[in-house]
């Protein structure tokens, strides 16, 4: 149960940080309106070094906050795969929370924000080129050097990191994954990252708001899942795992 509510709380703080720096940088009289990528790579990789804290904290010793993650380590024997549906259940639960707390956070600004997809882009990813074969081998490609270097950094071959050291190296990862690979899907990487906000984007009374494009929807769901279990595949023919 420990384990469950630190995934819920850890995944709440990933995108109240996350969500919340994508709001910062778009929404019409924020402070930081037009901040730039940079500004988001960097706020996303916080987010996640923020988020793993908080969920190791609360009692999950993995601190996943993504079902993806959670499925490549249940393909390793970490999780049982009803381990993996509760964990993956938590993570989207909590996502949802945290987008609504940012819509809270900036609730003057989406009746001031004239433009719905920019609305919609502080929930949920999108393509700056929609072509959703693409799309979904570009979200697998970053999750999988995201699942794949995670393994990387904590090989064996590594050595020890300093207790407290691991989620500083996975949120420059993050950073990394963003400015390298973040340009044409704004790098989901996570189901519960995009899932979870797209839902709260359709529940939420949001002044404005267009449609929360569950078209696209089943891309940030589907390519993160698959880079993860081929991240799984290389690690474990390697040796990593």
């Amino acid at each position: 149960m420990d384990n469950l509510f630190g995934e819920f709380m850890g995944t709440m703080v990933l995108i109240v940080f996350g969500c919340g720096v994508c709001a910062n940088m778009t929404l019409t009289n924020s402070k930081g309106q037009g901040g730039g990528w940079v500004c988001i790579a960097l706020g996303w990789g916080f987010a996640v070094t923020l988020g793993v804290f908080t969920a190791t904290t609360l009692g999950a010793p993995q601190g996943d906050l993504n079902p993806a993650v959670t499925l490549a380590k249940t393909m390793v024997g970490i999780y049982t795969p009803a381990q993996f549906l509760a964990t993956s259940g938590a993570q989207l639960v909590g996502a949802i929370l945290g987008a609504t707390i940012v819509w809270l956070a900036y609730l003057p600004h989406w009746e001031k924000t004239e433009d719905p997809a920019a609305k919609l882009g502080v929930f949920a990813t999108g393509p700056a080129i929609r072509s959703p074969i693409s799309n979904f081998l570009t979200e697998a490609i970053a999750t999988f050097f995201l699942m794949f270097v995670i393994w990387m950094i904590f090989g064996e071959a590594v050595g020890q990191l300093v207790p407290g050291y691991g989620p500083y190296m996975v949120g420059i990862l993050i950073v990394a994954l963003g400015l390298s690979l973040g340009g044409s899907t704004g790098y989901a990487m996570n189901p519960a990252r995009d899932l979870g906000p797209r839902i709260a984007h359709a529940i939420l009374p949001i002044a404005g708001k267009g449609d929360s494009d569950w078209g696209y929807a089943w891309v940030p769901i589907a390519g993160p899942f698959v880079g993860a279990a081929v991240a799984y595949v290389v690690a474990s023919a390697g040796g990593a795992i």
